[in-house]
């Protein structure tokens, strides 16, 4: 198995153990975290283990090698395909390039609120009060508004998840992505890291973006939110 296919997983039983709730063969981040979750095979057992790991009405988000298909005890929220992409090679800022950029600030639990609001306005996929706690976190403000972030999300020996790029609507345009995301990536390859990334293959611009920093797609997923059913008698 390459150290990148069943991610989720993968996180929650290597370097992210201390942030996962675990049952039979299911696992989770602590829903304070992020939304998402795993299990060990999508079988029968898999899917119990989860049911029993969320309770009543719980919802969970999970990464699926195929579409997701109906089945008794879940209910089926939202979803769309997704790509894992890899850096291969191509853009290495130096740490002279990225100080020229405008001032990044390291991003924690005070700047929380800012996080989750800008997140919600932008969507990059599920972002919790206690996110910021999986990796270095960066961010950019104009006029004291957080408007730009990036940072780290998932990690597996070698490798480290690139996640929640997003730029306020109103500051669009002025290469904020591009430079958080390239301080974000010089840190991990500084630690000896390679990054990498999902995101939605509807997405062409990010797409775009993440191809001319090196980027290219190594598999394609699917996103599913998942809600455990009422059970009626």
């Amino acid at each position: 198995m390459h150290p990148l296919d069943n991610i989720i997983w993968q996180a929650l039983t290597t370097r992210q153990t201390e942030f996962a709730e675990s049952f039979g063969q299911a696992r989770r981040f602590m829903p304070e975290v992020t939304a998402l979750g795993a299990f060990h095979e999508p079988t029968p057992v898999g899917y119990e283990s989860l049911a029993g790991l969320l309770g009543a009405r719980g919802t969970v988000a999970l990464f699926l090698d195929a579409p997701y298909q109906p089945r008794a005890g879940w209910e089926w929220i939202a979803g769309a395909p997704l790509l894992q992409m890899v850096y291969e090679d191509g853009f290495t800022p130096t740490a002279a390039q990225v100080n020229s950029d405008p001032d990044l600030i390291e991003l924690g639990a005070t700047d929380s609120p800012e996080m989750l609001e800008l997140t919600a306005l932008t969507k990059p996929g599920p972002f919790g009060k206690r996110t910021h706690e999986l990796g270095t976190y960066l961010g950019i403000r104009c006029e004291g508004k957080l408007v730009a972030m990036s940072g780290e999300r998932m990690k597996v020996p070698g490798w480290t998840e690139v996640s929640a790029v997003c730029t306020h609507p109103e500051h669009t345009g002025r290469g904020y992505a591009r430079i958080l995301m390239a301080e974000v990536m010089r840190r991990i390859r500084h630690r000896g890291e390679t990054p990498f990334l999902h995101v939605r293959e509807d997405n062409v611009r990010a797409i775009e973006l993440y191809q001319r920093l090196g980027f290219s797609t190594r598999v394609r997923a699917h996103f599913a939110v998942l809600r455990k059913a009422t059970v009626t008698t």
